[in-house]
């Protein structure tokens, strides 16, 4: 960190304890030496304190300098900002105290035969800084504080901080168990206590999931008020959805749009992800795709920055109603059974199971945490049974290099070769990769493109990307951007972020393609969640699936903030069944409306009829059969969607919302039936019962006396008819009274009244067939 710097975050009234210059500078006993107003003993020692003292400095400087690779691009722009403000103020730095109290410092100086471009701390045991006003501090011995003491004592304080947060930053990297993790948050909280800004940044956010601390929103929204207070766009971007989701305050859309601006300007990418959504919703600002596509594309250049040639981590999307609706549905997660079955399969030698594992964990997903040590143990396995992507898949992880592979072209080399003389489509497009970027080999586009294509056209999303890529940018080919856009749409459908980045980038421009806004809002979105903070959703179902709803929920809503239709319909299914208890019992239905309507929008189907059913029954609105009646007939237009036909059925027989119509009714039940063999059974019930309905009207529309009237019964039966009639009316008569007679006597006796038992039974040829 800079002087100029660490001068700007000083404060500016702090008074000095030290000697006066006089005292300083007296009578000192031989074998003494006075370095900056402190004596030190002339021995042995002072090099190697002094040696000590610039290896700590040095370890200080390294820890900034990692600090400063992990800022976010907020943050650097607050430095940058900070810094030109402190240029501009304290332009030129000058002494306090010392020998040459109010002289301007002299960089750089020479002490101890090394040079100084900026104040030091060396050569005094109490950490102050202190620079030379002179040249030659040993020469003149021109010297004063940069600082006063309290700032000393501050800047002190703030390292303490900053020692703190970094052990509890190592911990909570380095381990991967729960009683750990709590333990560096013990730090963090801490170092938030010191007024760490990331510390609180850290333990707000905990705070507010939940995160290996108890849950307290009002604590965490008063970290994130300090922070605002700040600048810290983190906590400008929490506070504006504490707002907007009404979370330990009243919601307020308006201030939410504040907060999130300026958590915007301050570089926040999770602030330009909901800006973006809100610009392209129309959510409390007028819709506007062209602002939706510069706050999207902005995050979308880092999503893409940060993708590596693997892929990056899958985004598992699980929805908590289809859970429920279909338990037997494969959610995309593995159970802990069949990955121990894989396991056990593995080490039995199955290639298969090995290759298979070792593609989860180097991506991650399906409930298993990416784990590159392990990918790397179970694709040498099976490279050695001589499994070609295997090899592949241990080229491209050398070819990137991680803590566990040292990153190696040669070995990388060697691999994609070997499986791509197997005709493997991975390693031909890894070989494709070293020809076109000159990894261990001469650049040779003509090969890379020869590689490219043979992946290619085994249906490979790197070899389509990268050959889209070389008739894009006209490398080693002639400039072909229909040919580009062909080979990204491949890769696309195969699901490769990078596809859908170079997609919106063309029809963001209009290269190769007719430029549309809201094609490329629509590929840059899908691109941005794919960010890192997408693993948010499956920690949200983690604690959804451990009994937490109310920690699920907030980071539902979080998520859905961002514009994640899973999370919309997750948060509106959780507060539907009023399973989170911090949000108010009148608010529950209210709020779950809203995020049902935002992930209608996005087309879930559930969602659609979820609103149709809101309106039908009046859940957090009024009843209003109309509304309901026009979003089943999107539902059943859009989505084809069963249960919105059936319930379209069940309006039109009841002339809800519409009007009665029951062969309108029939024709809706008939569709129903035709989308969803579910919907067979009660579609058969509602058509009996349509059936009756439908007699009964007919009877009741038809006047009988008017139709015997018509009828001439000497024409229809002949002239003799009541004769007839007299007959059946006798034949009738006789056989009702006959079998009365025989029921009459069949009725047995009383069990009281019945005769003893004859002691003789009949011979056996006159008893009755059994």
């Amino acid at each position: 960190t800079s002087l100029v710097d660490e001068e700007g975050n000083q404060d500016e009234t702090l008074e000095s304890k030290s000697l006066s210059a006089e005292d300083q500078v007296k009578d000192h006993s031989t074998g003494t030496r006075v370095v900056a107003g402190q004596i030190f003993l002339e021995s042995g020692k002072s090099d190697s304190q002094s040696e000590d003292e610039e290896n700590f400095h040095s370890q200080e400087e390294e820890k900034e300098n990692s600090l400063e690779e992990l800022n976010s691009l907020e943050m650097s722009n607050l430095l940058n900002k900070d810094l030109e403000e402190a240029e501009i103020q304290s332009p030129v730095l000058r002494a306090i105290g010392g020998t040459a109290d109010g002289e301007p410092c002299h960089f750089p100086f020479l002490f101890m035969e090394k040079e100084y471009a900026e104040c030091t701390a060396d050569g005094r045991e109490d950490g102050r800084l202190w620079c030379a006003t002179t040249y030659d501090y040993k020469k003149d011995q021109k010297w004063g504080f940069c600082e006063t003491e309290e700032q000393s004592n501050k800047r002190r304080q703030m390292q303490e901080a900053e020692d703190v947060y970094q052990t509890g930053m190592k911990i909570l990297n380095e381990s991967s168990k729960k009683s750990q993790k709590k333990e560096a948050y013990q730090y963090l909280l801490k170092a938030a206590d010191m007024n760490h800004t990331k510390a609180m940044e850290k333990v707000s956010y905990a705070l507010l999931f939940g995160d290996y601390l108890k849950q307290n929103i009002q604590s965490s929204k008063e970290l994130f008020e300090k922070l605002t207070e700040e600048g810290s766009p983190k906590g400008q971007m929490a506070l504006g959805f504490l707002y907007a989701s009404g979370l330990g305050v009243n919601s307020s859309q308006a201030k939410a749009l504040v907060y999130y601006t300026f958590g915007a300007l301050g570089g926040n990418l999770i602030a330009h992800m909901i800006l973006g959504y809100r610009y392209w919703a129309g959510i409390g600002v007028l819709q506007s795709c062209e602002s939706a596509l510069t706050h999207y594309r902005l995050v979308a250049n880092h999503v893409a920055s940060d993708i590596s040639l693997t892929g990056g981590t899958v985004v598992q999307r699980i929805r908590l109603a289809d859970e429920v609706e279909n338990p037997g549905m494969a959610s995309g997660m593995l159970e802990e059974d069949l990955i121990q079955y894989y396991q056990f399969l593995a080490e039995k030698g199955d290639v298969q199971a090995q290759v298979g594992l070792g593609q989860l964990h180097l991506h991650g997903g399906r409930g298993v945490e990416q784990n590159h040590q392990r990918a790397f143990e179970y694709f040498n396995q099976a490279a050695n049974a001589g499994n070609s992507h295997a090899m592949a898949f241990l080229g491209k992880m050398y070819s990137e290099g991680s803590d566990v592979v040292p990153q190696s072209n040669e070995t990388a080399l060697q691999y994609f070769k070997k499986a791509a003389d197997m005709g493997n489509p991975v390693g031909q497009s890894g070989l494709g990769m070293a020809y076109l970027y000159g990894r261990g080999v001469p650049v040779n586009y003509e090969l890379a493109l020869k590689y490219f294509q043979k992946a290619a056209e085994q249906g490979w999303v790197d070899g389509q990307l990268q050959l889209g890529s070389m008739y894009y940018n006209g490398i080693g080919v002639k400039r072909d951007y229909k040919q580009a856009l062909k080979y990204f749409n491949l890769a696309s459908q195969g699901g490769h972020i990078l596809a859908f980045y170079n997609l919106a980038q063309m029809h963001a421009t209009g290269t190769g393609v007719m430029r549309s806004c809201h094609t490329a809002v629509e590929l840059f979105k899908n691109v941005c969640e794919r960010g890192r903070w997408s693993e948010r959703l499956m920690t949200a179902y983690n604690s959804y699936k451990d009994g937490d709803s109310n920690s699920a929920v907030v980071q539902y809503l979080l998520l859905a903030e961002q514009g994640y239709e899973v999370a919309q319909s997750n948060a509106a299914f959780i507060l539907d069944q009023k399973e989170a208890s911090i949000v108010g019992e009148n608010e529950t239905y209210p709020r779950a409306l809203l995020h049902w309507n935002r992930a209608a929008s996005q087309g879930y189907t559930v969602a659609r009829i979820k609103l149709g059913d809101y309106h039908f029954y009046g859940f957090g609105t009024d009843v209003d059969y109309e509304t309901a009646f026009i979003h089943y007939r999107l539902a059943s237009e859009q989505q084809h969607s069963a249960q919105a036909m059936f319930n379209l059925g069940y309006m039109h027989e009841k002339g809800l919302g519409i009007k009665q119509d029951i062969h309108l009714a029939k024709r809706f039940y008939d569709m129903a039936a035709e989308a969803s063999p579910d919907a067979q059974v009660p579609v058969f019930l509602a058509l009996c019962k349509l059936g009756v309905i439908y007699s009964l009207q007919y009877v009741r529309e038809i006047n009988i006396r008017e139709i015997f009237s018509h009828i001439d019964m000497d024409q229809l039966l002949g002239p003799e008819w009541d004769l007839y009639l007299m007959t059946i009316i006798a034949l009738l008569l006789g056989t009702i009274i006959a079998y009365r007679q025989r029921q009459h006597q069949a009725i047995p006796r009383p069990a009281g009244l019945r005769p003893a038992v004859p002691q003789q039974e009949p011979p056996p040829e006159h008893q009755p067939p059994q």
